[in-house]
C-alpha cells in the first residue's frame, strides 16, 4: 500500500511538472508577444472598451511589457548610454525608468491616435503560406495598418507619431543637453526595427511553440 501510494505520488508529481512546463512554454498566450489575431480569424472592428483593454495589456498589466523594457535597459547599460548615468545598479534603475517612461508615453499617444483615426492596433498573422510571403507581411504590417473597415491599409501614423512623441518627451528627464527632434527620430527608427522584429516573432510564434511541444493557442 505504501509503495503503491509512493508510485502514484511520483506519477502525479511528474504529470504536474509536465503540465507546468507546457504552460510555461505557451508564451504566445499574450504575455510576451502581446495581443494579435491568429491566422484565419476574422478581423472585427474594436470597441472603445476593447481598445482600452488592449492598451492596458500592452502597456501596464502584463509581465511582457516590463520584461521588454528591462531587456532594453540592459542594452543601454552595456552601451553606457546615457553616459552621464553610472554603470552600477543605480544607473540601471535610471535607464529602466527612462525606457519605461518613454514606452508608456509612446503607447499612450499611439493609443489616442488609433482611437481618433479608428485604426487597428493589433497584428494579424498572414493568411499566406511560405517563409518569404509571411516575412514580407510581418515587415509591411509594421508600417501599414487597417482602418475601420479592417480591409483597407493605411500608414501607421499613430504608431510612429507616438514613437516620435515618446522620444521627444524623454528629453524631460534624460541628461542635458538633448535634442528633442533627434530623440524622436531615433525612437521612430527603433520602432521600425524593433516593430518589424516583433511582428516576425509573432508571425512564426505558433510554429515555434508547436515545435517545442506547447499547445496551439486559441485566438482572441
Amino acid at each position: 500500500m505504501a509503495a503503491e501510494k509512493t508510485v502514484q505520488a511520483a506519477v502525479a508529481t511528474k504529470n504536474l511538472g509536465q503540465a507546468a512546463l507546457l504552460k510555461a512554454r505557451d508564451w504566445e498566450s499574450g504575455w510576451l508577444t502581446g495581443v494579435y489575431v491568429e491566422e484565419g480569424k476574422t478581423m472585427i472592428p474594436l470597441s472603445v472598451k476593447q481598445r482600452r483593454e488592449i492598451y492596458l495589456e500592452q502597456t501596464l498589466t502584463t509581465p511582457g511589457a516590463y520584461m521588454k523594457r528591462m531587456f532594453a535597459a540592459g542594452i543601454d547599460q552595456a552601451r553606457g548610454v546615457p553616459s552621464q548615468w553610472d554603470d552600477g545598479w543605480d544607473g540601471y534603475v535610471e535607464r529602466f525608468a527612462s525606457r519605461e517612461g518613454q514606452f508608456i508615453a509612446a503607447n499612450t499617444l499611439a493609443y489616442l491616435g488609433n482611437v481618433a483615426l479608428k485604426y487597428e492596433p493589433r497584428y494579424d498573422q498572414c493568411r499566406c503560406t511560405g517563409f518569404w510571403p509571411r516575412t514580407r507581411h510581418a515587415i509591411v504590417r509594421n508600417f501599414l495598418t487597417y482602418n475601420e473597415t479592417e480591409q483597407e491599409l493605411r500608414p501607421q501614423w499613430a504608431l510612429y507619431g507616438g514613437s516620435f512623441g515618446g522620444g521627444l518627451l524623454s528629453t524631460a528627464w534624460k541628461p542635458h543637453p538633448r535634442n528633442g527632434f533627434a530623440e524622436g527620430g531615433r525612437a521612430m527608427l527603433g520602432q521600425a526595427g524593433y516593430g518589424a522584429l516583433l511582428n516576425f516573432f509573432i508571425e512564426f510564434s505558433t510554429d515555434i511553440n508547436q515545435a517545442i511541444g506547447a499547445k496551439r493557442r486559441r485566438g482572441k
